[in-house]
């Protein structure tokens, strides 16, 4: 009877959540009858390499798997994936499949750019497509579950992590999310070439203090609505599989054991109905939280809405005597077991546990055509910062000479989390120079420079061997006879990502001697920037004429680049996050709240600074091309609408003034400069990607309606206001053409 009521308590817990299967709930209640209590914790495990002690006695990973101890383990090893399936499966008691899961952030054998980057391209089709060619070569290794995407929206660029996620913007923060989730998981995530999506870090990771990863997290739930929350609300609409907890707190509580976060919001507000992993240690960790020992935090998470430990080993070694001491319940306990089936159902693995390894799909990872979206990605991912004079694109003529500490390397142009990177494919900058020009110029290298001298940030790049004053002159030396100069600067791979927080996100002195030194020489020289975050470019941007921000921008960086170089590429790609003048302004964003002394340049007496403008180098949105565009004034069909079925038509004339074809990102943005709470200055809410030849002029029309005014207010709910509203068009949150609309009830 016992067993009947918990059954009919679990379905109706579940239905609340969407349309259950049937089918499904029938297998898996079945398997949960036959299920031993170790059997059922066992699913609530996963391990992050070897397992020094389950259950109390010290045992290896096969044997863990043997005795169902392990649900689910990393897939860096496509040979061991096999080999732990094949052990689950056929030497385990009731034979349940593992989840093979990876961090697969930007690619698997083909690496796009780092995501920042990739939110840069604007282009959400493309995005989604690398995400499916991911998913594709990943899952005929093994991989069935990727760590991924990662959806924290960032406003300090001294956070490492900001190379993995879309930037500053919610909206467009949720759109990217949607397109990888829907890159991963297909049409039918029971297919062999789709992949189950793990949304993280839940929630607010990308606000922690100062910048530093792993760092407190403190703000209004209003903040968390408004600005954090709308991606990973996105993901699961998107019907993400599972989620990812994140390290930080959230209301004082570590988002890994916090049930407002992972049930009333998740589950409850959001009908997520997958499965919560925590991230890796985050359960044990809640101990130096302040939380208790690992009993109470791992019984702490259970009851919150966790699912899954990874990598503490706490659910497995406590939850036993939790339930026996009545600090936690059978019930929650098969809730999280049955979650977690469930993915393997969703994912085909009970009907063929082996069909994510596949010899013959394996041979098309790195196919030509993979590597033709990541070279076209990249390239749409570049920004042109600046372009005084016209010194790009650049002629196949005369002698080029490739300087500096970036130029001729392969690997730091990959980006953080490519632990399964070929670099067979790639070319330096210097090598795909050379390739593209073929034989019509010369071409020349010196490294110029070491990346830093500086001795904590060397301890990430290895000893230097040659000082930096005999680097620049063996540079000015082989640019001596040179036409143009293209100076590779910025950071290599391992200065961003996770726990790679700086404090100074200015390029080091070295390279900026180096710099100073090229400028000298009177020559045109164009600056080409490789990095996982924005910069300090405030020095580079008073004095050279052309800029160019490369990110790390995958396998095909070095092509993409050239191509952008030469012309071949015009450059299309828009920041996704503020280029701040100065460290100290940090964090910057353009979506700010009005204050109530607005920054005012003739007044002492507002929100400035004494020694710089408030003004960012480069505003969210920016990005040049090798064209000039021109916006009419925005013409409106109507400038007031009522009621919530109410729509307003905003139209631009976009003109190509230049002199070549080129793309331009339209953006919409709105202000509500008067509301029940402070609102933004403005926000994005959409955005149009047009070609124009030269001369031509084509209207860009936005249809507005009550979905783009809406907001969380003080109470949480979410609606929109009836008032006056500024719509904003133009080609960057700056610089934009306004024009007043009213809306009423």
């Amino acid at each position: 009877m016992k067993k009947l009521l918990l059954s009919l308590t679990l379905l109706c817990a579940s239905l609340a959540y969407g349309q259950r299967d049937p089918k499904m709930d029938a297998f898996i209640d079945d398997l949960m009858s036959k299920m031993t209590l170790d059997e059922k914790l066992g699913q609530l495990n996963l391990a992050s390499g070897g397992v020094p002690g389950v259950v109390g006695a010290a045992v290896g990973q096969d044997e863990a798997i043997r005795k169902g101890y392990l649900s689910a383990t990393g897939g860096m090893d496509p040979a061991a994936t096999q080999k732990a399936q094949e052990i689950a499966v056929k030497e385990s008691r009731l034979g349940i499949p593992l989840l093979i899961g990876l961090d697969v952030i930007h690619g698997y054998k083909t690496i796009f750019p780092i995501p920042l980057a990739i939110s840069c391209s604007w282009n959400p089709e493309l995005i989604r497509k690398s995400a499916r060619i991911a998913a594709e070569e990943a899952s005929a290794f093994g991989i069935n579950w990727f760590y991924s995407p990662m959806v924290d929206i960032a406003r300090d660029a001294r956070w490492g992590r900001i190379a993995e996620g879309s930037g500053e913007d919610p909206w467009w923060g949720s759109e990217i999310a949607k397109a990888m989730v829907k890159g991963y998981q297909g049409d039918d995530l029971s297919a062999p070439n789709t992949v189950m999506a793990c949304v993280k870090h839940y929630a607010l990771y990308g606000a922690s203090e100062a910048g530093r990863d792993y760092n407190t997290v403190d703000m209004s739930r209003v903040a968390m609505y408004n600005y954090y929350l709308p991606p990973y609300k996105a993901a699961a609409e998107a019907g993400a599989g599972s989620f990812m907890s994140s390290f930080n707190v959230v209301d004082g509580i570590p988002a890994t054991g916090n049930r407002w976060l992972l049930t009333d919001v998740l589950r409850d507000q959001w009908k997520f109905d997958g499965f919560v992993v925590s991230d890796a240690g985050s359960v044990g960790e809640m101990t130096a939280h302040g939380m208790g020992d690992l009993q109470q935090v791992a019984a702490l998470a259970l009851k919150a809405g966790l699912d899954m430990d990874m990598g503490a080993n706490a659910f497995i070694w406590t939850l036993k005597k939790s339930l026996d001491e009545g600090k936690v319940t059978r019930q929650e306990i098969d809730q999280a077991c049955r979650r977690i089936l469930e993915a393997k159902y969703k994912l085909g693995l009970f009907d063929n546990p082996y069909q994510y390894t596949d010899p013959e799909r394996q041979k098309k990872a790195l196919s030509p055509e993979y590597l033709q979206t990541a070279r076209e990605l990249a390239g749409e991912s570049i920004v042109l910062l600046k372009n005084d004079r016209q010194i790009l694109p650049l002629q196949k003529t005369g002698k080029i000479a490739v300087i500096g500490p970036m130029g001729n390397t392969r690997g730091e142009l990959f980006g953080t989390w490519v632990m399964l990177r070929e670099e067979a494919p790639a070319r330096s900058i210097f090598e795909a120079v050379k390739e593209v020009v073929g034989d019509r110029a010369e071409v020349v290298y010196a490294q110029g420079s070491n990346l830093t001298e500086e001795p904590m940030l060397l301890a990430q790049t290895g000893k230097n061997t040659t000082p930096t004053e005999t680097l620049i002159e063996q540079a000015l030396e082989t640019a001596k006879d040179a036409d143009v100069i293209v100076a590779t600067v910025g950071e290599p791979s391992g200065w961003s990502g996770e726990a790679r927080s700086r404090s100074d996100i200015g390029l080091p002195e070295c390279q900026k001697a180096l710099l100073k030194a090229l400028h000298d020489t009177g020559k045109p020289v164009v600056v080409a920037i490789m990095s996982g975050r924005p910069l300090t470019l405030s020095w580079e941007n008073e004095r050279f004429d052309a800029i160019l921000e490369a990110w790390h921008g995958g396998t095909m960086a070095g092509y993409a680049l050239a191509d952008v170089l030469f012309g071949d590429r015009v450059p299309s790609g828009k920041l996704t996050a503020t280029f701040p003048q100065s460290v100290g302004q940090l964090p910057l964003y353009y979506n700010s709240l009005n204050t109530g002394r607005p920054y005012r340049a003739d007044f002492w007496a507002t929100t400035k600074y004494l020694d710089i403008t408030n003004d960012p180098v480069y505003p969210f949105g920016y990005g040049l091309s090798y064209t000039t565009f021109d916006y009419s004034d925005i013409q409106l069909d109507r400038a007031v609408a009522s009621g919530g079925s109410g729509t307003i038509n905003a139209t631009v004339k976009v003109t190509n003034t230049g002199t070549r074809t080129g793309d331009e990102i339209v953006q919409l943005y709105i202000g509500d400069p008067v509301a029940s709470i402070s609102r933004p200055v403005r926000e994005l809410k959409n955005f149009r990607r047009i070609t124009l030849k030269p001369g031509e002029t084509q209207g860009v029309t936005f249809r507005i309606t009550t979905a783009d005014l809406k907001f969380y207010n003080s109470e949480l709910e979410h609606v929109w206001e009836p008032g006056e509203f500024n719509v904003c068009i133009g080609p960057n949150s700056r610089d934009v053409k306004t024009a007043k609309i009213n809306w009423t009830k």
